[in-house]
């Protein structure tokens, strides 16, 4: 695809998913420049490789450029891409590149579903990669065992995080599609759960005849759309009784799960370092994914046991009798929920949640959701919501949990700011705390700072 190109640039490279592309890129010896509008941890990582990253947009840094690729999330007045397109230079949208370095391999395996695409990616990617298969991974996020969020393989498989974020993963044809579950998301690019469902019956249904759908049925949404899809099936799950792949006997415990594999009605046993019944679920994903492509159970299932997780997944900065500090990328209330339930089950101590809410637009849309989430934390702190990629919105502010909260008779819930986090937190903390830091935005900041300034 690209033997006469050389130059890449990327505009908002300092995304998680672009970063990996530029990585991919850049050790295939292509010459890659970047730009963003603020640093973060990627952005570090890949100036550790030197690769030029611009802090703020302008035209000059479009520069010698034969490739422009820019984020979902780049508006299109931006000043970079105008330059782009008036010096007619070629610009692919993140989903158009990843689909296009998919055909470079022979068949690609798409991670979808509203939660754990990231988690079950590196899950996917590491058995694989544990097996010998050698395959190229780009993943939604650093993965702690490789310290990177995208691996360039020999292999013939390509392992990649199939976003439904402005319908982006209907530019891939994956040969194997997970749906991990299905739940109302991203509410500025379909109009309700039914144009949801839609484009992932699209995306499943863009498998070829010989390929395979994995699709978890203790999702409603995800088990609804099953008779839309003419592709060969197989269902996973822990509630229902009638898939292919079921987990029983599930037991939590200190960060640790070990449950029962039920397949062709024989049982495996299987254990992970990885807490929560979601991760199970993604798992059961992986499982049933590796296993289609003629991987044993048993290799599959000590794979697993070494999987030690993804940044800012269930990340666990301090662990000590006296303190534990979790940092977690949740931001839709399902995740938010299943996040506190895992800890909840995992551990009889009391839960401090430091919630960062995600876009103006998620929050307007589901306060009352997120306010549910955060019940069984005995201590919520709510902080500004993070704005990301939207314009601020006056009409909604993150008072709005709170007030909700106490509504539903929590007591222990305060508004706080970013800047004043750390004093706020530190002057509620109690011996044997459990800390947890969630959303998508820069809290995960401040859960260093926390770790930092209660050692």
């Amino acid at each position: 695809m690209l033997s006469s190109i050389n130059r890449i640039h990327f505009i908002g490279i300092g995304g998680i998913g672009m970063s990996g592309i530029a990585e991919l890129l850049f050790n295939q010896n292509f010459k890659i420049t970047g730009s963003d509008l603020s640093e973060s941890s990627n952005t570090d990582r890949l100036k550790k490789l030197d690769i030029p990253i611009s802090i703020g947009h302008d035209r000059s840094n479009i520069s010698s450029a034969e490739i422009v690729v820019y984020s979902d999330a780049i508006p299109k007045d931006n000043v970079e891409l105008i330059e782009a397109n008036d010096r007619n230079i070629q610009c692919y949208s993140r989903g158009q590149i990843i689909s296009q370095l998919a055909k470079l391999k022979s068949s690609t395996v798409g991670i979808s579903g509203t939660h754990g695409k990231t988690t079950t990616t590196s899950m996917i990617g590491s058995i694989l990669k544990d097996s010998n298969l050698d395959p190229t991974i780009i993943v939604g996020g650093v993965v702690k065992s490789i310290n990177t969020n995208s691996v360039l393989g020999s292999g013939d498989t390509f392992v990649v995080e199939a976003d439904e974020f402005n319908r982006t993963f209907l530019q891939l044809s994956p040969t194997i599609a997970v749906i991990n579950n299905i739940d109302l998301e991203h509410i500025d690019c379909y109009k309700d759960i039914d144009d949801l469902k839609g484009a992932f019956i699209e995306f499943a249904n863009s498998v070829p005849f010989y390929g395979m759908v994995s699709i978890c049925k203790d999702s409603e949404n995800a088990a609804a759309i099953i008779p839309s899809i003419d592709k060969p099936i197989v269902t996973y799950g822990i509630e229902s009784d009638d898939v292919d792949f079921r987990a029983i006997n599930i037991v939590h415990n200190n960060g640790k799960v070990v449950f029962d594999l039920i397949f062709k009605e024989q049982s495996y046993p299987f254990s992970m370092n990885v807490p929560g019944e979601y991760n199970i679920f993604n798992a059961l994903a992986a499982i049933s994914v590796c296993k289609t492509m003629g991987l044993s159970l048993e290799d599959i299932s000590r794979s697993l046991k070494m999987f030690s997780g993804v940044k800012r997944r269930f990340d666990i900065k301090i662990q000590n009798n006296d303190l534990m500090i979790i940092d977690d990328y949740a931001h839709h209330p399902v995740e938010v929920s299943s996040v506190i339930k895992a800890i909840k089950s995992n551990w009889d101590r009391r839960l401090l949640v430091i919630f960062q809410p995600h876009l103006y637009s998620r929050t307007k849309q589901f306060y009352k959701e997120f306010a549910e989430a955060l019940q069984d934390a005995d201590l919520v702190f709510v902080t500004e919501i993070f704005a990301s990629r939207e314009k601020i919105d006056a009409s909604i502010t993150s008072e709005k949990i709170v007030k909700y909260l106490k509504e539903l008779n929590h007591n222990n819930v305060f508004n706080i700011t970013t800047e004043s986090l750390i004093t706020d937190v530190k002057s509620k903390y109690m011996k044997g705390d459990i800390i947890l830091t969630v959303g998508a935005g820069n809290i995960w900041r401040f859960a260093d700072k926390l770790s930092e300034s209660m050692q």
